[in-house]
């Protein structure tokens, strides 16, 4: 007996699109929308929810009986996995990066993976880099048993494929459709989902290489899900505010404002610096007067 698909777990679709009336933006000319992705499922939010539930789908047809992913000690993806294990009826494995966490009590995130069922496996940073190794991989297959393997954030050509239905929602809906970026995959599937005349913009959250990794990511991952590029997108750099889940005073602050002011809860470690972007850019001009921007909530606080 195969596990239910995705589609059991009753997800909130299309997901809202609503108007944000700030200033920074009204006096360029720019309307500014909000896609409450953030509430298409309680335990599988935003792009989670797009990424990971063709490849439940393709689980629960295949009659897999186990998921095996990647994440930090933060994942969000570690946690929607966890929560779709336990909510589907498949067993989860999460590899996650650090060797010395393996001894020290686990964070609420963690905490949060292994109260849905996620066995735990720590591995220095060293291993964790050889994610896509076969002889890792039959390794881990060898200690855990058999299992699908979705790679880290989610993003595969399944993920992309899904995350079409994100753009597609947006179309004729803004000019510009920007969304935070870690591993690509939701930028991938947002471009190739909007129509003609619309653009994607991906924020990179990650430091260093990070657009230059992204670029090339989304061009594979396009190409694996629908054979060549799709879509007009675009990468954003220099808004990773010292690198994933790296926060600064001015980002809270921005962040802490942005809700009193419009009474939306922003997400730190990918939405606050998505709609830190935008708002800087809009005051430098980025986008022509009378258009509209969309910033995908991509997840809850």
């Amino acid at each position: 007996m195969t596990s239910p698909g995705p589609g059991a777990l009753r997800p909130r679709l299309p997901s809202p699109l609503q108007p944000v009336d700030d200033d920074r933006f009204a006096r360029r000319g720019v309307r500014l929308l909000v896609k409450r992705d953030d509430l298409i499922h309680p335990d599988l939010p935003g792009n989670k929810w797009r990424k990971l539930a063709p490849n439940l789908r393709a689980a629960a047809e295949a009659g897999d009986r186990a998921l095996l992913t990647f994440g930090g000690a933060y994942s969000n993806h570690l946690r929607a996995t966890a929560a779709a294990g336990r909510l589907l009826g498949f067993r989860t494995v999460g590899v996650v990066r650090g060797d010395e966490l393996a001894g020290a009590p686990l964070n609420w995130s963690l905490t949060r993976c292994a109260a849905d069922g996620m066995v735990l496996h720590f591995v220095d940073r060293a291993t964790y880099r050889r994610a896509s190794d076969p002889a890792f991989l039959a390794a881990l297959r060898d200690r855990f048993g058999a299992f699908r393997l979705i790679p880290e954030g989610g993003s595969n050509a399944l993920a992309a494929q899904g995350c079409t239905e994100l753009g597609r929602e947006l179309r004729g809906r803004a000019d510009t459709v920007a969304v935070a970026c870690g591993t690509g995959g939701t930028l991938a599937g947002l471009a190739a989902g909007l129509g003609p005349g619309q653009r994607a913009l991906g924020v990179p959250v990650l430091k260093g290489g990070a657009p230059h990794f992204l670029h090339a990511a989304v061009a594979d991952l396009q190409h694996a899900a629908f054979g060549g590029p799709r879509g007009d997108w675009s990468l954003a750099a220099d808004f990773h505010f010292g690198g994933y889940a790296r926060r600064t005073p001015e980002l809270d602050a921005f962040a802490d404002a942005f809700e009193e002011r419009h009474g939306l809860p922003v997400e730190r470690v990918y939405v606050a610096k998505l709609l830190f972007a935008l708002t800087a850019l809009v005051e430098r001009g980025a986008f022509p007067p009378g258009s509209t921007v969309a910033a995908v909530v991509t997840g809850t606080p």
